[in-house]
């Protein structure tokens, strides 16, 4: 058998070759991609988008008792705020749903804490989530109007039905959903009683409560101006809805469109700043949700 030569292979080096770019992870984007990732940037460019389909529309049927152009509904809207009308209507209308959104969500703690802490509450909110969830508010009108009467009070009553059991049910769903591993964590060093609850309890449920939050908050503002075209009077005062109506009743349809657009407008407000500012600075910062 022939010997293995064990000497060392001569050793050498290269110099490294300059492929540019090629293969690189990462590279710089254009400007205009960089734009484009920007979300809202994307929905401002749809909302335009929107807009100009409404425009050419609106002008080729022709007809402004029918479809107004976005053009008169704007004029239309702001010969409103400069009477001061529409803010009149609008800031109405906004008080009585924070009175029944407050009042909502206080009744859907209470409930919520009720199912918490005993199996009796579980079975009543489940219970009452089952009869009263699938009634439509506005089906409540006739009993507002007879238990209230014509005014703020009958709104707060079908706001209140309208936000209470998505809010309660989804703040429920979201305690049951919390990882017994996490709750005897909490347990064990030493959490109980309310500081269980507000340190443990709801921030691992908030993505849930959130949802609930949300939900509620669209309910109980479409509720209130279906509820307004239906009596919008309150306190003496019509709200966005009643002035809608009243649009409708005097043939104004550009003004009708103004204020579907202010309700609009306003959900956007609330989805767009509000939630989504809590969202970034709760559930996206802890790292529960993209």
């Amino acid at each position: 058998m022939s010997a293995i030569d064990l000497s060392a292979r001569p050793e050498f080096e290269r110099e490294p070759a300059d492929f540019g770019t090629e293969g690189a992870v990462e590279r710089p984007l254009p400007p205009w991609e960089r734009a484009w990732n920007s979300t809202a940037l994307r929905r401002t460019v749809l909302l335009i988008l929107l807009a100009v389909i409404w425009e050419l529309y609106a002008r080729y049927v022709n007809n402004p008792l029918l479809f107004p152009t976005l053009s008169e509904t704007l004029e239309a809207m702001a010969r409103d705020l400069e009477s001061g009308i529409l803010i009149q209507r609008t800031l109405t209308s906004l008080h009585v749903l924070l009175l029944g959104y407050a009042s909502g969500l206080a009744i859907a703690a209470v409930f919520t804490t009720l199912a918490v802490s005993t199996r009796i509450g579980t079975d009543l909110l489940a219970t009452l989530t089952a009869m009263f969830n699938p009634l439509p508010a506005i089906a409540l009108l006739p009993l507002a109007l007879i238990w209230f009467g014509l005014g703020a009070p009958s709104l707060v009553f079908v706001i209140i039905h309208s936000v209470l059991w998505a809010v309660a049910l989804n703040t429920h769903t979201g305690f049951r959903a919390v990882p017994e591993t996490l709750r005897m964590t909490g347990r064990n060093v030493g959490l109980g009683g309310i500081r269980y609850v507000a340190l443990l309890l709801i921030p691992a449920a908030f993505p849930a409560i959130l949802a609930g939050l949300k939900i509620g908050w669209a309910f109980a503002w479409r509720t209130l101006i279906a509820a307004e075209l239906v009596f919008g009077a309150s306190a003496r005062q019509g709200g966005l809805g009643w002035h809608i109506f009243e649009a409708r009743a005097q043939l104004e349809t550009a003004t009708v469109f103004a204020g579907l657009l202010v309700v609009i407008m306003i959900g956007l407000l609330v989805e767009s700043v509000i939630f989504r500012t809590i969202e970034a600075r709760t559930v996206n910062r802890w790292g529960m949700q993209r």
